[in-house]
């Protein structure tokens, strides 16, 4: 049976101050379909003494499937033995990717910068070791990163790569900061979209920042949500539509509120510009 459009996954970062087990069991009470967890939330576990079985385990017996996983940002433009570290770390992802039964990775640039051609043959590694576990991997750009910025750089590394198994996350908040914005990643097969990520933008975003926790829910900004979700169905996209809001607002609230305003706004715009949409 094909997945339909408008599955929902909580991106732990939308709840980043509450301990894994219960942003888990947040999600799952708030309705989501999955969640999309970060190497940070294993790390988290890790300093306070869990061995990564144990962080497993915690997945498993939440009840909620792992739908997309993020690497150690920082493998697209690190060097030496720094390269080597993420590269090793990069392949513990996919042996825990298999073992939650999650097909996805995805990663952004981090905060490391190079030339693109170096990325590229990155891109071309990291995809190799992906396909050896039979994964998939999602690149997005950070519109605040120095290199990887924007839609047209993403895809001078996307195609230079030229790995089946590597595609384009969109994300809601950067393509529209970066100018990209509505039906701005039409360019972009529907093939080759992998994951959709999703926050409002401020029409006064914060600046001098690298990774902006300025990230409003879903329709409190100025995010072209009747164009951006109406192209994602027009494409046929059936990935998770991942829930990533960060922002101090939201860690001061319960996350289980935090979580079930996500679901409850994002049903609503759905319904109100994706025709198609059935909850």
């Amino acid at each position: 049976m094909a997945e339909k459009f408008g599955r929902l996954a909580l991106h732990m970062w939308t709840i980043d101050t509450t301990p894994l087990a219960t942003a888990l069991d947040a999600a799952k009470q708030a309705g989501y379909d999955a969640v999309e967890l970060r190497r940070t939330d294993f790390k988290r576990c890790f300093d306070a003494g869990l061995t990564n079985a144990q962080v497993l385990d915690i997945v498993k017996k939440s009840g909620i499937q792992c739908g997309v996983l993020g690497v150690e940002y920082g493998w697209l433009f690190a060097t030496g033995d720094e390269s080597k570290r993420l590269f090793d770390v990069f392949r513990e992802s996919c042996e825990n990717a298999v073992a939650m039964g999650c097909d996805m990775l995805m990663s952004a640039p981090g905060q490391v910068q190079g030339p693109i051609s170096e990325a590229i043959k990155y891109l071309k590694r990291a995809g190799d070791i992906a396909a050896e576990y039979k994964l998939k991997l999602a690149i997005e750009f950070n519109s605040q990163h120095d290199v990887l910025n924007s839609l047209p750089v993403l895809t001078e590394l996307i195609t230079g790569a030229n790995k089946a198994n590597c595609g384009y996350l969109v994300d809601a908040y950067h393509f529209t900061r970066s100018g990209a914005g509505g039906r701005g990643f039409a360019p972009i097969p529907a093939e080759q979209i992998f994951c959709f990520q999703y926050s409002d933008l401020s029409p006064t975003p914060v600046t001098g920042v690298k990774r902006p926790t300025d990230r409003l829910p879903p329709g409190k900004g100025v995010v072209q949500w009747r164009e951006m979700l109406g192209l994602l169905a027009e494409k046929g996209y059936t990935g998770y539509l991942s829930y990533e809001a960060p922002n101090p607002d939201q860690w001061a609230r319960s996350p289980y509120d935090v979580a079930r305003e996500g679901v409850e706004l994002t049903r609503k715009l759905l319904t109100d510009f994706v025709p198609s949409y059935k909850a």
